[in-house]
């Protein structure tokens, strides 16, 4: 396949679009299935692996590639595929939006309580041990990424999520609470 992926590279490089549609159709289906390993979701697979080609097609990436190109394209599928992972677990908060707001309508809300709820977290923030309170307020009050937190502070990211981990275990009974300010 090496000897195959360096001629076809040179044609490309050449302008041959021909040969575009023969690296095309060499590696798209074990792409694929290699992406699917990963995803589960074969419509996904097949998706991140077009994306793949339209991007080495429409930036000449063929261009860059001395050796053969084989090796990167699985890597290149395999990153993508764990980013629109990522991407399709993270919560869409224009939907929790809506849902909560769907609640507050059913749904009277104590303002008083809730008032007193916030006290309660606060003084129970102000209780944290001085670190687990830098790193507790820079992610959550500031919404600064754990590196950026890290770095902010003059810590490792270690440090950070131990911290961060410790803050939460303290403030459990005022977790939901938390979660509520955050959406409001």
């Amino acid at each position: 396949m090496q000897s195959r992926d360096l001629i076809l590279l040179e044609r490309l490089k050449k302008g041959e679009a021909s040969a575009f549609k023969q690296l095309f159709d060499l590696y798209y289906m074990p792409l694929s299935v290699y992406a699917l390993k990963y995803c589960g979701s074969f419509q996904l697979a097949e998706d991140i692996v077009q994306e793949l080609f339209v991007k080495l097609w429409e930036e000449k990436l063929f261009m860059k590639f001395e050796g053969t190109i084989g090796p990167y394209l699985f890597k290149a599928v395999k990153n993508n595929t764990f980013q629109a992972i990522k991407k399709q677990s993270k919560y869409q908060f224009e939907d929790i939006d809506h849902q909560v707001n769907l609640l507050f309508e059913d749904q009277e809300i104590d303002k008083d309580g809730l008032e007193e709820e916030k006290r309660k977290l606060y003084k129970a923030i102000d209780d944290l041990p001085d670190k687990c309170k830098e790193v507790f307020k820079a992610i959550v009050l500031q919404n600064m990424k754990y590196k950026e937190a890290a770095k902010h502070l003059g810590v490792s990211l270690n440090t950070v999520k131990t911290h961060y981990s410790r803050a939460l275990k303290q403030l459990r009974n005022s977790l939901d609470i938390i979660v509520l300010m955050l959406l409001m």
